[in-house]
């Protein structure tokens, strides 16, 4: 019975030690998480000063940056971040070469309708030449407005597109915790979401310093 008694509490001496060194452990995660915090927190209040809008300095509170370094202390926003960040290289880089590619197509014509207009000017009659003019400028009128309406609809394109990334990265940012992100097209709103990315991106700067030292 004794030797059942003392093996009962050996058992029950183990699961204390087993919960204290759980506890233990949890309380050092919970330590470092909150000095992992403040270091953050610190780091964003410096890079908030160096930012060129003191309007920034004033709708950038102290409960929205504590709430930001709490976002970052995993790591998990800087690799989020830099992603969208290369999505919209990608975006930009295509929009650019889908406009050169109908600038220079826009060239082409052009100089296509200039050449042909000039052989069709060298072998006509000399009294049906102001004809020919008069058909060719409206020839060019022509082309030159189907060209201006192709850059009008180009333009609008790589715009919706643009807005269109704006919107994802919104959203995406809203879903991964980092407050002050949402839908949006209000411009005042949408510039303390650049001037957060700016304060996020310069924070991962210090840390991948700090790192490489």
């Amino acid at each position: 019975v004794r030797r059942g008694r003392l093996c009962a509490l050996g058992n029950l001496a183990r699961r204390r030690w087993r919960q204290w060194k759980a506890g233990k452990l949890l309380s050092m995660e919970a330590e470092e998480q909150q000095a992992r915090h403040y270091q953050l927190l610190g780091q964003l209040q410096l890079r908030l000063r160096e930012l060129p809008s003191t309007e920034a300095e004033q709708r950038l509170t102290y409960d929205m940056l504590s709430d930001l370094a709490l976002a970052l202390i995993d790591g998990t926003v800087y690799e989020i971040v830099q992603g969208l960040k290369d999505i919209q290289q990608l975006t930009e880089k295509n929009l650019y070469s889908q406009r050169l590619k109908l600038h220079n197509e826009h060239r082409v014509l052009k100089q296509d309708l200039l050449r042909r207009q000039q052989e069709a000017l060298q072998s006509c009659k000399p009294h049906n030449i102001a004809l020919l003019q008069s058909a060719q400028q409206r020839e060019m009128e022509a082309l030159e407005k189907r060209i201006k309406a192709e850059q009008k609809s180009m333009d609008e394109h790589v715009v919706l597109e643009l807005d269109q990334k704006v919107e994802d990265q919104q959203s995406t940012l809203e879903k991964s915790g980092v407050p002050g992100f949402y839908v949006t097209q209000n411009p005042q709103e949408i510039t303390l979401q650049l001037q957060l990315l700016s304060l996020i991106m310069k924070v991962q700067e210090c840390h991948t310093e700090q790192e490489g030292t």
